[in-house]
């Protein structure tokens, strides 16, 4: 209860009364489950890849005591999240179902822990400061936030010169977004709550529902942010170990994308819940769903430790479809190998820049995971209330990446997947070990 009061006093000098009270309400007053239908909420299953369609893998699960909770691959019915009986293990059951014949692969469900374990932000941009209202491509934002030093380090101004301001659709499998930001509500799409099974991306739900869950033995995935919110006042909110741990994480990362281009169409994809957990089978079915709905860029900033199957399999349909994902290569602060930055034959990865072009000390860093590398520290963007924030992390770097996309896109209508990835090999050299260098739009787009 101590440090709940320090949290709601933190926030309450944040993000004034009307805000504080929503974020109160939910806290004290909102309930702490909330009602997941069929694929939506933690699940303890497997991911099952078949050829027998779905009534032929209902038929194996009355033998084998499971239950087909739904396909994962949309209009593919090819791969389907499976639930064991009660009693009866995940694994036991992945067992078994690799003997019968027509499953082509299965794996265990893995739920994933996403603690905030990257860099502090321990100092205030001067831009949050900057509340100085001006247009930006039909809404009102902060001079703060459209005019902060990583924009003017990657050349976001500099790119206005090819007459593009973004194209197409690009997903970020995350936290969902808040649908009201008045930066943000005019290019957003619906998107899709994966946590919930229901239609609609939004994180403003958790505010007053969350539903928690405990692993000790999960894979490590990590939403690759700052620990410390820095929000718009000169307050910090201390998030860490609250059920609210990850909250807003998928409003900043939008606000990224939004900076560098404002005008392609955003679809929050919520795969994760406030607290920083999730589900395998939720990424996987995000990836898809993306794909189907004419998403043209895949943005993910979170990595896991241990490699996936059908994460792999996701990301091959996803490229073979011309769709380019990126994805943040973590915060350990070393090398390390991280997915899904680590499959480059269908992922760009991005590691993280100080304003200096140097690597930040908090970046993963190595060729094997790493494309290229852009800003990622203090930067400045939307967070939920329609205020801003600052935060740290390769979270924040990918957008930069996934925003450039939707300008060669804007740029070269037609433009594949390979020659998408190609045209981010045009960038500024920072050091070994990060991939082609700090991002360059200029350079990009010029394609020299």
């Amino acid at each position: 209860m101590k440090r709940t009061s320090l949290l709601l006093l933190l926030i309450a000098t944040l993000c004034g009364q009307t805000a504080s009270a929503q974020l109160l309400t939910g806290l004290l007053g909102g309930s702490t489950t909330s009602a997941t239908a069929a694929l939506g909420g933690p699940q303890s299953g497997v991911i099952v890849r078949t050829n027998l369609g779905p009534l032929g893998l209902n038929a194996v699960c009355l033998l084998q005591g499971c239950t087909v909770v739904g396909s994962l691959d949309g209009e593919l019915n090819r791969v389907f999240l499976v639930k064991p009986a009660a009693g009866l293990l995940p694994e036991i059951l992945a067992g078994t179902l690799r003997l019968v014949t027509g499953i082509l692969n299965v794996e265990v469900d893995h739920p994933l822990l996403i603690p905030r374990n990257s860099p502090n932000v321990t100092t205030i941009p001067p831009g949050l400061y900057d509340r100085t209202p001006v247009t930006y491509y039909g809404s009102t934002v902060w001079n703060g936030y459209a005019n902060q030093p990583a924009a003017q380090i990657v050349g976001v101004s500099e790119s206005r010169a090819f007459r593009v301001s973004g194209a197409g659709i690009v997903a970020d499998i995350d936290t969902g977004v808040d649908p009201n930001h008045p930066a943000l509500k005019g290019v957003l799409l619906p998107g899709y709550d994966f946590t919930r099974n229901q239609a609609g991306g939004s994180e403003m739900n958790d505010v007053s529902h969350y539903t928690g869950t405990s692993c000790s033995s999960c894979q490590s995935a990590f939403v690759t942010q700052s620990s410390v919110a820095l929000l718009d006042q000169s307050s910090v909110a201390l998030l860490d170990g609250s059920p609210l741990v990850a909250f807003g994480h998928g409003t900043e990362v939008m606000g990224v994308i939004h900076l560098v281009a404002p005008t392609a169409r955003l679809m929050p994809l919520k795969a994760f819940r406030p607290d920083g957990t999730g589900n395998l089978s939720d990424i996987v079915r995000a990836i898809y769903y993306a794909v189907q709905n004419r998403a043209n860029v895949i943005n993910m900033s979170f990595d896991l430790t241990s490699s996936s199957s059908e994460l792999s399999s996701a990301l091959n349909y996803a490229t073979g479809r011309n769709v380019l994902c990126v994805a943040a290569a973590g915060n350990a602060g070393r090398r390390e190998i991280v997915y899904p930055a680590a499959l480059q034959s269908n992922v760009v990865g991005v590691a993280s820049t100080s304003d200096f072009d140097a690597r930040s000390s908090f970046s993963n860093y190595g060729n094997q995971i790493v494309w290229v590398a852009a800003p990622g520290e203090e930067i400045i963007t939307t967070y939920p209330f329609g205020t801003y924030a600052a935060a740290s992390g390769t979270s924040f770097s990918a957008p930069f990446v996934s925003g450039t996309a939707s300008l060669l896109l804007n740029l070269r209508p037609g433009i594949n997947q390979s020659q998408l990835a190609s045209a981010l090999t045009h960038e500024k050299y920072v050091g070994p070990d990060m991939g082609y260098g700090r991002l360059d739009i200029y350079r990009t787009l010029a394609g020299r």
